[in-house]
């Protein structure tokens, strides 16, 4: 049985906050892995971004989440680790990727300002844009969805701690 949990979504979606709290209730470590990419280049994402561009973000991403080593624990990677193939097989290996899915009217709700949020847009490229682009990416990768419609954080939590139970249970 895998016994990591890997939460993907987009921004604002509460990967890190729900994934503490989940972490906590299962007696799992958590890992951020945007802040393991701080760690590592000493600087901020932002900062990593301005100076290396996007692209040189993403191979620092994806070199940063692929030689994540953990067991049981909740792994809570950037919304922008979808793009990363190789940081993917490897959370597919490890553990139960989970995604976080809120509605775009949700997560423009949530973010407001994209810029001030770390949210990288292309030239010309809107939030929904990405939006679209990488829905189709999570839904790739994830294991099981969760749909935080409607949901407060705690109703969030709940759903994912009984999907996961349920989830283990019928691959064990």
């Amino acid at each position: 049985m895998k016994s990591n949990l890997i939460f993907i979504g987009m921004p604002a979606v509460g990967k890190s906050t729900v994934g503490i709290v989940v972490a906590k209730r299962l007696g799992k470590g958590f890992i951020d892995s945007d802040l393991l990419i701080q760690e590592q280049e000493g600087k901020l994402l932002r900062e990593i971004i301005a100076e290396v561009g996007d692209d040189g973000f993403l191979k620092i991403e994806n070199q940063v989440n692929r030689d994540i080593k953990a067991e049981n624990a909740v792994i809570s990677p950037g919304g922008s680790v979808v793009y990363c193939e190789e940081a993917m097989k490897h959370f597919k290996e490890i553990g139960i990727v989970v995604y976080l899915h809120a509605s775009y009217q949700t997560i423009k709700r949530r973010i407001r300002n994209p810029q001030k949020r770390g949210v990288v847009l292309k030239d010309g490229q809107t939030l929904k844009d990405l939006y679209d682009e990488r829905k189709v990416l999570f839904e790739k990768y994830a294991d099981v969805t969760i749909s935080e419609e409607g949901c407060q954080i705690e109703e969030t939590i709940e759903n994912v701690l009984n999907v996961i139970e349920d989830y283990s249970q019928n691959k064990a």
